[in-house]
């Protein structure tokens, strides 16, 4: 009697490492089929799309927004060319995708976000800090002058930001530091068919479609180091798309970085509104290293 009733314990045992097991597992399915058909997290490691996107967010990208690709399945595992269910993006989307070049990780391996400017067989061109597409300056509209950094004694950059519109009617604001930056003045961009090009809302602090492409190349002695190319200007091929931002579901910023800033980039009333909610956020947190940017929860990329 007692052997059965060991038995069944032992049994009823493995039956519940089995029910965990087969939970963990579908629970691992459910999130790869969801971050690779619906819906990624990102954060944003550093300032170029500024004031769009700050250091500290935490998005969320669409994948069904372009169709798919190789790169829409963890590490590219998935080899195919092209994409299906292909869909163009739109001019002033904000998007990731794979970088065309190599900075460390392997060629089409990391990952960048930027808004999209140029689309296939359009001219683009950048003259005084001014943006020109398909030879028409596109419309900017200073807002304000704005203060960034100065935290822990760090340098302070003053810029000024701008609202800019689109062809196509989409406005987003940017942020120049002055118009005689090192490519505030480029030659004319003709976008390939299939490619896209793609800038920072930190003009004067982005590596986008302007600058020089990076690979790595090997020195004598072995190590590999990173280069520039030689041809000023690069684009996106529509298959290096990953999916459109969407939305913050999070934000946060390390103490005594960028004072001020967030509030100054929110229009007068939603500022205020911003102001209280991170002041009583962050009082609440303040046994905390850092801080939250409550306003920006949930606020949809534009």
């Amino acid at each position: 009697m007692a052997r059965n009733i060991r038995g069944q314990k032992a049994r009823q045992q493995d039956g519940g490492w089995g029910e965990t097991t087969r939970t963990v597992v579908y629970a691992v399915l459910i999130a790869l089929v969801v971050r690779t058909f619906a819906f990624e997290p990102f954060n944003i490691p550093s300032g170029s799309m500024i004031p769009t996107l700050l250091v500290g967010d935490y998005l969320f990208v669409s994948k069904y927004s372009y169709g798919y690709s190789k790169h829409s399945f963890p590490m590219s595992a998935i080899g195919f060319s092209g994409r299906i269910f292909e869909s163009v993006p739109q001019r002033g989307d904000v998007a990731v995708f794979k970088y065309p070049g190599d900075q460390g990780e392997g060629i089409h391996r990391t990952d960048y976000i930027k808004r999209i400017i140029g689309l296939p067989g359009d001219t683009v061109q950048v003259k005084a800090g001014l943006l020109y597409i398909n030879d028409k300056p596109v419309e900017r509209t200073r807002i304000d002058d704005t203060v960034q950094g100065g935290g822990g004694g760090g340098p302070i950059t003053r810029s000024t930001l701008y609202n800019e519109t689109l062809p196509g009617g989409v406005t987003h604001r940017i942020l120049e530091e002055s118009d005689n930056e090192r490519f505030d003045n480029t030659e004319v961009f003709k976008v390939p068919p299939g490619h896209l090009f793609v800038m920072g809302d930190n003009r004067d602090n982005s590596a986008d479609s302007r600058s020089f492409l990076t690979f790595m190349e090997r020195m004598p002695d072995g190590r590999m180091r990173p280069a520039e190319s030689k041809v000023q200007g690069w684009y996106v091929p529509m298959e290096n798309l990953v999916g459109r931002a969407e939305f913050l579901f999070f934000s946060y910023v390390e103490a005594g970085y960028e004072p001020g800033f967030t509030e100054r980039l929110l229009p007068s009333w939603l500022g205020v509104v911003g102001r209280i909610l991170d002041g009583i956020g962050n009082f609440i947190t303040a046994p905390f290293e850092g801080r939250i940017r409550w306003s920006r929860l949930g606020q949809a990329i534009r």
